[in-house]
């Protein structure tokens, strides 16, 4: 898909009149989701967040900041809000969503900016065996939600996960049953309190394998 048609899908999945059951109904996450978002400064304001996040929005890959090149819009706002609002815990993120996004204006359009960016995938260096146990581990355990592509779901602010880091992937899933994602905590713990260590990280490089280049 041509970044054109992309951007174009995208605005009309704002326009006013759409539903997300996944976001709240709180006044700041329905004023930039029905926002009409501005890509040129959502470019502008990403500059911003690229010394952490890459240029490209492509993330690290020590796994210390994501991937959030292509990611659905709706998780985007979400996760920006949550970070504004106390109920994603990182003291750089809560920073940034408070002092560099101004409003709902400003979260609409680098997520719109963002959503419309490539997503790759990873080259990995395990077996064969183990990606297919990654492979099985994630069909029982996590593609009800996530989809069996790693595709998340736009509508219900499901985060996409393929071709995320893996070892972002990894702290996340400690961090949820460690209860420092509390919402994750609710809906991922008993999961994966259920994988050992190698299988979690068969299921991480599993799902950073999914879904080549946009």
């Amino acid at each position: 898909m041509n970044l054109f048609i992309r951007r174009v899908l995208l605005l009309a999945l704002v326009l006013p009149g759409v539903t997300v059951a996944a976001l709240p109904p709180l006044p700041e996450y329905q004023a930039a989701l029905h926002a009409v978002p501005d890509f040129d400064h959502g470019a502008v304001l990403f500059a911003q967040c690229a010394a952490c996040h890459g240029h490209e929005g492509q993330g690290l890959s020590d796994g210390t900041t994501p991937r959030i090149a292509g990611q659905h819009f709706h998780v985007l706002i979400k996760q920006l809000i949550d970070f504004r609002r106390g109920k994603r815990w990182d003291f750089r993120m809560e920073q940034r969503a408070k002092s560099h996004l101004g409003g709902f204006q400003d979260i609409a359009d680098v997520a719109f900016y963002l959503s419309a960016q490539s997503r790759m995938s990873f080259a990995s260096e395990n077996s064969r065996e183990s990606l297919a146990k990654g492979a099985s581990l994630y069909a029982r355990n996590c593609s009800s939600c996530h989809g069996r592509g790693g595709e998340g779901d736009e509508f219900e602010a499901v985060p996409m996960l393929a071709g995320q880091h893996p070892a972002y992937l990894l702290r996340q899933m400690y961090d949820a049953v460690d209860g420092r994602r509390p919402t994750l905590t609710r809906l991922h713990s008993q999961p994966i309190k259920s994988l050992d260590f190698e299988q979690l990280h068969a299921v991480a490089d599993f799902i950073s394998q999914l879904g080549a280049g946009n």
